[in-house]
């Protein structure tokens, strides 16, 4: 979900920002507290192109076997960027715009199923020279990257799921159940009007950092310009069930879950590894949606540990 400054613990660049500024130069400041937080982490924003149509950009730091990692829906790169800065350490970190969100293209007419996502982060895995890579994948982002992983199985040498989408048939988490009780057709990850931004944290995280009500507003902004097409993506993305995709698929795989996720049911997470008969599971406790966010140095943590262990 978009939480790029909800997320990335604006309060460690907070102070380094007159509060004048941030109340009359939102935009700016917020610019500001994202480029600090990627610098702490070692990430360097960087660009690629596919002819008109097609571009990615992305973020990247340190060195070693490359790490992709995918953002969820609604969501940018920078969802990752507080965590990243205990994986770059170790790891050649990318972390793309998906199409259609962020600063990545936005082709007229595209198809935004996870197979179209994968077709085209394969490509963008090709321009950058990387034909073998671990995958991870937060709530949508993690729904992509086991269909990649489903459609390149020699190039994907293992997974990180965390709070992963795409296995609809299974239990129903609180959001939707609430929206159906309500007869509301509102979808609550999609901000339509300024003021649906100040409810995504608390449904989305259930420990969400302090963000100024400026910030949000900035997010909001970005958000409302970007909910027609969100509004296709959702339907795209809620086309494609992973179940029979990944049934059986023997790529080593980390599952991660949030036990008090609003959005994704945590009863997901046991079917899931069920189903991926090389997957190990870690539950935490007391984190909702977003565990990179909510505690990235532990989510960190556990996957340096599942890491060693292949």
């Amino acid at each position: 979900m978009k939480t790029a400054g909800i997320i990335i613990g604006i309060l460690l660049v907070l102070a380094a920002i007159p509060f004048g500024m941030v109340q009359f130069f939102p935009e700016k400041s917020f610019a500001f507290a994202l480029d600090s937080e990627r610098k702490k982490s070692g990430l360097i924003r960087k660009e690629i192109h596919f002819g008109r149509d097609l571009h990615y950009v992305y973020l990247e730091g340190g060195q070693g076997e490359p790490l992709i990692l995918l953002h969820g829906f609604g969501a940018d790169k920078d969802n990752f960027t507080r965590m990243a800065r205990f994986l770059t350490p170790h790891y050649r970190v990318i972390i793309p715009d998906h199409t259609g969100f962020g600063e990545s293209a936005r082709p007229e007419g595209a198809s935004y199923t996870p197979e179209e996502q994968a077709k085209r982060l394969h490509q963008m895995a090709e321009g950058l020279g990387i034909t073998s890579m671990h995958m991870g994948g937060s709530s949508m982002g993690g729904q992509i990257a086991m269909v990649y992983a489903s459609m390149y199985p020699d190039q994907v040498e293992s997974l990180w799921l965390l709070n992963p989408g795409g296995l609809w048939d299974g239990p129903t988490a609180n959001a939707w159940e609430t929206m159906v009780a309500d007869n509301n057709e509102k979808n609550p990850l999609i901000i339509e009007k300024e003021e649906d931004i100040f409810s995504l944290p608390s449904l989305v995280m259930e420990k969400a950092p302090y963000t100024p009500k400026a910030f949000l507003r900035v997010i909001a902004r970005e958000r409302m310009e970007n909910a027609t097409l969100e509004k296709r993506i959702f339907k795209d993305i809620l086309s494609s069930n992973v179940r029979e995709k990944i049934s059986g698929l023997e790529t080593p795989t980390l599952i991660v879950w949030g036990s008090e996720d609003k959005v994704l049911h945590p009863g997901n997470a046991e079917i899931l590894h069920g189903l991926l008969p090389k997957s190990s599971l870690i539950l935490m406790e007391g984190i909702g949606h977003l565990p990179m966010l909510e505690a990235p140095e532990q989510s960190a943590e556990d996957y340096l540990n599942f890491r060693k262990n292949l």
